[in-house]
């Protein structure tokens, strides 16, 4: 059997890694998932004394890895990474780095294997009100809900065209990463949960912009058609942090495809531990 772990949207938070460290010293996973939003928010001060990251991949986040590596030995666990919405994408090059240096394999639109099972990994999400765009994506169309920022309006801390920031679409990002292939023993690491699940129920209520309403379903709609469609495995998902705590439900089922979300608005560390030939007994602690 396949023990895995999965924990997303950790923020650079020290406290919620350090947890995550002694859980897989413990526990021995033979995989771990990182679901996106590891670095510390952009927005911080690193002024502050409570936020004084440095540079926090190479300082923190590597070594960490590093020297579970060494404790466990042959028994460390496949750590396999994308980034989010709320991580530069200049760090990117930092985590590829790392990655040379057989510490985790980062999978963003790129596939892995894990035995009989393949994993996909896949960064973007639809449109935010957010400034940064490193990682968004048109959904399925041009369309931008009310009060979001569309990606040809945004910023970036790479370079990008005009032309992928105009055309570009997770829609198509999805075919063109899973192409023919037989998903029924594949796993998707997603940031972005489905749309109009539990999972991307986001506090909007009531709130409107220019007397509009704003959708509390802040999932990719691309996403929601590509599992119902393709049916993976298992799909896995961050980025709404209050979801569980809104609608009481960290995981659902679209057909065979089981979905787990780790995103989490309290302080601790939401951890999902699954197998991956029996993913029906999901769990979820918090830590």
């Amino acid at each position: 059997m396949t023990a895995c772990f999965f924990v997303s949207d950790l923020h650079g938070q020290i406290e919620r890694y350090e947890k995550l460290f002694k859980a897989i010293a413990d526990e021995y996973p033979a995989v771990v998932f990182l679901g996106g939003d590891l670095l510390p928010h952009e927005l911080i001060s690193f002024t502050d004394a409570d936020s004084a990251y440095g540079d926090f991949i190479y300082d923190f986040l590597l070594p960490g890895f590093e020297k579970l590596r060494d404790k466990l030995g042959t028994a460390y666990p496949k750590i396999l990474l994308i980034l989010g919405n709320d991580d530069a994408r200049f760090e990117e090059a930092a985590v590829l780095d790392a990655a040379k240096r057989n510490v985790w394999q980062y999978v963003h639109n790129r596939q892995s294997r894990l035995g009989i099972f393949s994993v996909y990994g896949y960064a973007y999400v639809p449109p935010t009100p957010f400034q940064l765009k490193d990682w968004e994506r048109y959904d399925v169309s041009r369309y931008v809900d009310p009060g979001c920022v569309s990606p040809e309006e945004g910023r970036y801390t790479i370079a990008i065209s005009k032309r992928e920031m105009r055309y570009a679409t997770i829609q198509k990002d999805l075919e063109e990463l899973a192409g023919d292939d037989d998903l029924s023993q594949s796993v998707f690491l997603f940031h972005t949960p489905p749309y109009k699940t539990n999972l991307d129920r986001a506090a909007l209520d009531g709130k409107m912009i220019d007397h509009v309403p704003f959708d509390v379903h802040v999932g990719s709609i691309a996403v929601r058609r590509f599992i119902e469609e393709r049916q993976p495995l298992i799909t896995l998902h961050g980025h709404v942090h209050e979801s569980a705590r809104l609608t009481g439900f960290w995981k659902e089922q679209i057909g065979r495809t089981h979905i787990f979300s780790a995103a989490h608005d309290g302080t601790e560390l939401a951890l999902v531990r699954f197998v991956l030939e029996h993913p029906e007994t999901a769990t979820r602690e918090l830590i």
